[in-house]
């Protein structure tokens, strides 16, 4: 971060944090995401009530990424918001800097979480999250929490509301992009039939995270400190969420272990049902898991796409492209006797 960047946002955290002086003692950007940029901020803050040394993250767009994928950083901080009050443990959302002058793009800040959030470390690493069975509960909990958000939320209006059915929603979102895109894929057109002949009636919709998933919450020795990105959260069947978190292809390899490649599906289950007072419906969640397959494949066309359209030159977004046979196999194979 250079100089003229950091006395900007010292002094954007200044007036919105109605201190007399802020200094950014450390400004170190930390590793990952192609998409959004975050530096890891420690602020010294003089007068007002954030007074004192606050370790904090600002969250900003990568100058590089030349297409919006998901919800924009005053979308992000408003859901934080919202899920904060709700109970979820998430960093708390500090300050929303949406004045592109101070440092030539929507930021904002929010307050910094320990652990390790990396899911290969996480399914192999039982030093991580504590007591299995106890992290897989906890997930839970904080999941129905998650869906305990429901609609109308003036503060979440920027989220598409729909009155058919979310499985028919997604289906025709993701058939869209499948007629539009260059390259035939035969076995991601029969999953997406395959869901549309067995779509589920539309029933409650909540709020969903739309990415729940190990590799995207922390945890350290102790267990979870926080739910992390929130980019790609909408209004849908909870049971999305439920299917993502189950699906094979979040375990990281770890697949005995159902729920999200570290621990139990039943533990998973048991702490969302204390939480959110309703039964999950077993028989259910194997529907949702196939569609985690099938968008996880559409998003892996798509990160792929970018890269070999010469958009954005990333080795990782080559690799994952990669990964669609063994979805489409996955796909295939959950579908086979129908």
């Amino acid at each position: 971060m250079d100089q003229t960047t950091r006395a900007a946002v010292e002094r954007f955290v200044r007036d919105a944090a109605a201190a007399s002086s802020v200094a950014i003692a450390d400004a170190r950007l930390l590793s990952g995401g192609a998409v959004q940029e975050n530096w890891a901020l420690e602020l010294d803050i003089a007068g007002g009530p954030q007074a004192g040394r606050l370790s904090g993250v600002l969250r900003c767009d990568s100058p590089t990424a030349g297409v919006a994928i998901s919800h924009g950083r005053a979308q992000e901080f408003a859901l934080l918001k919202t899920v904060f009050d709700a109970g979820v443990t998430v960093p708390e959302p500090l300050w929303l800097c949406e004045d592109a002058a101070v440092m030539g793009r929507p930021f904002f800040l929010m307050r910094r979480i320990g652990g390790t959030a990396a899911g290969h470390l996480m399914v192999k690493d039982a030093s991580l999250g504590g007591d299995r069975v106890q992290l897989a509960e906890r997930l839970g909990r904080e999941l129905a929490r998650i869906h305990s958000v429901r609609a109308p939320q003036p503060a979440l209006d920027f989220l598409a509301w729909y009155d058919e059915a979310p499985a028919l929603h997604r289906v025709r979102e993701q058939r869209a992009f499948l007629d539009r895109h260059h390259t035939a894929y035969p076995a991601l057109e029969w999953g997406l039939r395959w869901l549309e002949r067995h779509a589920p009636p539309r029933g409650l919709v909540t709020l969903c995270h739309g990415d729940f998933r190990t590799g995207n919450y922390m945890a350290d020795g102790e267990g979870l400190t926080g739910v992390l990105d929130w980019e790609f959260a909408h209004w849908s069947d909870p049971l999305e969420d439920i299917g993502w978190f189950c699906a094979k292809c979040w375990r990281f390899g770890n697949v005995a272990a159902e729920a999200g490649g570290i621990g139990a599906r039943e533990d998973f289950y048991r702490g969302y049902e204390q939480e959110s007072g309703r039964v999950i419906d077993r028989g259910a969640i194997r529907y949702w898991e196939v569609m985690a397959h099938l968008n996880w494949a559409i998003i892996a066309v798509q990160q792929a796409e970018r890269h070999c359209s010469g958009q954005e030159n990333s080795l990782l977004l080559a690799l994952t492209g990669h990964i669609v046979p063994e979805l489409e196999w996955e796909i295939l194979d959950m579908t086979e006797n129908d």
